[in-house]
């Protein structure tokens, strides 16, 4: 049974560099829990954090810390219109 209970709700995408070794783990254990990656990643760090007694007393202390992660906004194109390459059939040929 897994260690993590894995919930799906809201989210934001941020940008972050994990470490190779680290995207490995986060594979295999979403793998093992049969649950996204990203909600592996999450619930990690809620644990992890949620544990530790120092950052809950600066978090009551500091309830207002500033933004250090980098939040990705949406697009301002279409909410439907697909990303990523264009199919063969739209590039033109040499």
């Amino acid at each position: 049974m897994p260690l993590l209970d894995i919930k799906l709700i809201k989210k934001l995408t941020v940008l972050c560099t994990l470490e190779e070794s680290t995207v490995q783990t986060v594979d295999q254990y979403a793998a093992f829990a049969k649950a996204p990656a990203d909600e592996v990643v999450n619930k990690a760090i809620e644990y992890a954090l949620g544990r530790d007694s120092e950052f809950q007393k600066y978090r009551a202390a500091n309830p207002k810390a500033p933004a250090a992660l980098r939040v990705k906004t949406p697009s301002s194109g279409s909410p439907n219109k697909k990303r990523g390459p264009k199919p063969a059939s739209l590039i033109a040929a040499d």
